[in-house]
């Protein structure tokens, strides 16, 4: 069935084997993303948002696996063989890693590392490929570029690296950009540049951008729609303003709550959630958020909340909903 989503994720689950048995990661994950929108998943560390991506772009690790269905446009992409799926990843579909230290290879000049996918995936000479990359490199503000294409990534700063990958990701003009976490490890000075870098550039090139991020500044800032993970599942869905305005479920408010607020500046302390995120090896019977939360009732403990739909484009897992 033709639709207008570039991206459709049904039922996704994704488990991997441990030494200590199977662990589920992603568990039925659905949403979907069209042309020039931005959809933020948040979540702590350990959630799953990172999996639902690398499963998606054929990048889980071996002890890992993946059902449920993926489709860019109408095209089914879930487990496709490598070969089939290098035709649009890094091309149709790219990817920004959290730590482009780890992402760039040490060994080898920012100039080898671009012009690679130009001459693999689009037919460029070595000479357009480098033109191209020059041209990349100075669209995402990286000064002297047509000298600085020639170093290694060592010899750039953190935030100069995060570009770097912001213009190997954009090489191809893909369709799909997902960002991991990209201002994790910069100062706050550099992120708000790659933020802006990431909003300037997806109004000229009207591409698909996933944002995963803790960071509720980061989507409030750049995000249409957001997406909350716990413990490899969606919990709320929905439009920005409407989640920010008037979040549904427990785990949503108490991170919203966690924020630093300058109309809170009196206040001694910041709210944090009590207790620990969820062991995924181990999750309790019925609600993931039960043992954290303060609107607890004794049907969460024995029955799970399903992700279900109340207005338009929005969704929670919570039983209080039922009683509304």
């Amino acid at each position: 069935m033709t639709t207008n989503h570039i991206l459709t994720v049904e039922n996704l689950t994704t488990r991997f084997q441990t030494p200590d048995g199977e662990v589920e990661a992603v568990n039925n994950v659905n949403f979907h993303i069209d042309p020039g929108e931005t959809l933020g998943v948040v979540g702590e560390s350990g959630s799953g948002k990172t999996q639902i991506f690398l499963s998606l772009m054929g990048l889980l690790a071996k002890n890992g696996s993946s059902s449920g269905s993926v489709r860019y446009k109408d095209t089914e992409i879930l487990n496709l063989p490598a070969r089939e799926l290098n035709k649009i990843r890094g091309v149709s579909m790219s990817m920004i890693f959290q730590d482009p230290m780890t992402s760039l290879n040490p060994y080898l000049k920012i100039s080898k590392q671009m012009t690679e996918v130009l001459v693999e995936h689009r037919g460029m000479s070595e000479a357009e490929a480098l033109k191209r990359a020059i041209a990349m490199l100075d669209r995402v503000g990286i000064p002297g570029a047509a000298q600085r294409v020639h170093m290694y990534p060592h010899e750039f700063s953190g935030g100069m690296r995060q570009r770097v990958m912001i213009a190997m990701a954009l090489l191809c003009d893909p369709e799909v950009l997902i960002a991991d976490e990209p201002t994790t490890a910069l100062d706050v000075t550099v992120q708000a540049q790659i933020l802006d870098l990431l909003r300037d550039l997806q109004k000229d090139f009207n591409t698909a951008t996933v944002m995963i991020t803790h960071d509720l500044g980061v989507v409030a800032g750049l995000c249409d729609r957001v997406m909350v993970m716990y413990g490899g599942r969606v919990v709320e869905t929905g439009a920005v303003r409407d989640i920010y305005y008037d979040s549904h479920h427990p785990y949503t408010e108490g991170l919203l709550k966690s924020m630093p607020r300058i109309d809170h500046a009196n206040e001694e302390n910041l709210f944090a959630i009590p207790g620990q995120p969820p062991n995924l090896q181990n999750l309790p019977t019925g609600c993931a958020y039960q043992e954290r939360c303060g609107y607890v009732m004794e049907r969460c403990s024995k029955e799970r909340p399903p992700l279900k739909a109340f207005d338009q484009d929005r969704a929670s897992a919570c039983f209080r909903e039922d009683g509304q």
